[in-house]
């Protein structure tokens, strides 16, 4: 499961800076690192996610959005068509802070993806 820097990091592609950020190419999808803007551009909103009955309270601090995916990875959640949760495989590429809320949903999808 990569989380913000970790959802850039399992790119195959990234909008520039294509040569000072290692990728680990383990998805189909290209991303855009602070699309949402800076630290005072951090935001929260509910969102609907695939597979989740009720919206999540997601956490966006400097925020990537992944801008397109292809092959093996879906989408699984999009703010205003900006796509921010995609799955590929045993992958999780979120743009959003999990781990800053008291919902564990996210964190038991992860954990049911690969066990």
């Amino acid at each position: 499961m990569g989380t913000c820097a970790g959802c850039v990091l399992l790119a195959r592609e990234i909008v520039g800076d294509e040569d000072e950020i290692k990728l680990l190419n383990a998805m189909d999808m290209k991303v855009e690192r602070n699309a949402f803007g800076r630290q005072k551009e951090s935001f929260e909103r509910r969102i609907e996610i695939k597979g989740f009955f009720e919206p999540y309270n997601a956490v966006f601090i400097r925020a990537p959005i992944i801008e397109r995916v292809w092959g093996k990875c879906d989408i699984l959640s999009e703010i205003d068509r900006k796509i921010v949760a995609a799955r590929q495989g045993k992958f999780l590429a979120l743009s959003f802070h999990p781990e800053l809320t008291n919902d564990l949903r996210v964190h038991e999808y992860f954990l049911e993806m690969v066990v």
